[in-house]
């Protein structure tokens, strides 16, 4: 997914949406990280992805508190 309709489909829903995401972001990392210390993980671009998505459902969650 393009990071633009990414946030557009964040911006789209209310913050009990964005906890539940970020919630599931977080774990994604963790599970990440953790595949990545065991030498699991075959692509270690996905932990960067996650990281970045994991500050934009925060980002958007600031501007909707702010609003």
């Amino acid at each position: 997914m393009k990071t633009k309709e990414y946030r557009e489909e964040l911006r789209a829903k209310n913050v009990d949406e964005l906890k539940e995401e970020l919630v599931a972001a977080k774990k994604e990392l963790f599970n990440l990280r953790f595949q990545n210390a065991t030498n699991q993980l075959e692509n270690t671009s996905r932990i960067k992805e996650v990281r970045k998505n994991i500050a934009r459902i925060q980002s958007v969650m600031t501007e909707k508190a702010n609003a």
